[in-house]
């Protein structure tokens, strides 16, 4: 309940002024979020990969409803790009880049969100890594399903995401395993209608471990994105058992969570990619990491009725 709540409130305008203007924010923000520039996605993306982390980089925003705003971003998506080559961090996709289809323009249109894309994608080989599509809300995925199939000719190595709380997501899964697929699985953090999403943790945790099972026993990349121990866990199994060797499968955790158990993967030969927003557009993603943990909603509340 409390995080449908939350969920909820993160379409607010008013609560979003509160926070956003709220001083003990920042810190708060600043354990989650790289900083507000490209910047700033070099310099955190340079500090995980000294210590033998991989990473994705988030450009935060989303629901773009205007062409050059949209522009805009795969603009900022292409400076971060040549920034992160020129500093030598994407050698074998070492860091690569997330993209939200609604960011460059999906609910303008499908044909002009896999132009932007594309684009994101010529600029992503051109530096030597990576794109992975992201999770949205539920009326996205289907057109972004589609925009990876148009353009896995031109650029195979583009991944996508599933979220294993919607229904659907075992038969996504299924149709997205073949060779040379990169596929990103995680719980998902969008609050959805029952009809098309399990509710309920436990039958969340049991259609991710049904989608982690088809991933690994596939022929593509998997990427699986949890804290979850126990999830964990199952991952290391189910590679043991399909014989995957370390290079062939990655796990994938947001920045500031966990760093113990991130370092600890590493240093097992494991691929440990981490997931690092950056941007100002940070209050959604904000929202959905506290829904995600109690304890940190609970510091921040503490933190907002403390303020002078």
């Amino acid at each position: 309940m409390l995080r449908r709540v939350l969920l909820a409130a993160s379409a607010s305008p008013k609560l979003r002024q509160l926070i956003v203007t709220a001083p003990q924010t920042r810190a708060i923000v600043d354990s989650y979020v790289a900083g507000e520039s490209a910047d700033d996605a070099v310099r955190v993306t340079r500090m995980l990969r000294a210590s033998g982390l991989l990473v994705t980089l988030d450009y935060l925003g989303e629901d773009t409803t205007d062409e050059a705003q949209a522009a805009a971003v795969v603009d900022e998506y292409v400076e971060l790009l040549g920034k992160l080559s020129a500093d030598g961090l994407t050698q074998g996709g070492a860091a690569e880049v997330s993209v939200k289809p609604t960011a460059v323009g999906l609910h303008l249109s499908q044909g002009l969100a896999a132009e932007n894309i594309a684009r994101i994608c010529t600029a992503a080989r051109d530096a030597g890594t990576t794109v992975t599509l992201d999770a949205e809300h539920y009326d996205a995925i289907e057109p972004t399903i589609r925009i990876v199939a148009s353009l896995r000719d031109a650029h195979p190595d583009l991944g996508c995401v599933i979220q294993a709380a919607l229904r659907r997501s075992e038969a996504d899964c299924r149709s997205l395993a073949g060779y040379g697929s990169r596929v990103r699985l995680c719980k998902g953090a969008y609050s959805n209608e029952e009809s098309v999403a399990f509710v309920a943790k436990r039958d969340v945790d049991l259609s991710y471990a049904r989608c982690q099972k088809v991933l690994m026993n596939g022929s593509g990349y998997p990427m699986m994105a949890t804290h979850d121990p126990r999830l964990i866990e199952i991952t290391g199994s189910l590679a043991m058992l399909a014989a995957r060797g370390p290079d062939s499968f990655e796990y994938q955790m947001l920045y500031g969570i966990r760093p113990g158990e991130q370092r600890r993967l590493a240093n097992t030969g494991a691929r440990m990619r981490i997931y690092v927003p950056y941007g100002g557009d940070w209050y959604g993603y904000l929202v959905r990491r506290l829904a995600e943990r109690p304890a940190n909603l609970a510091f921040f509340l503490r933190s907002l009725g403390s303020r002078s």
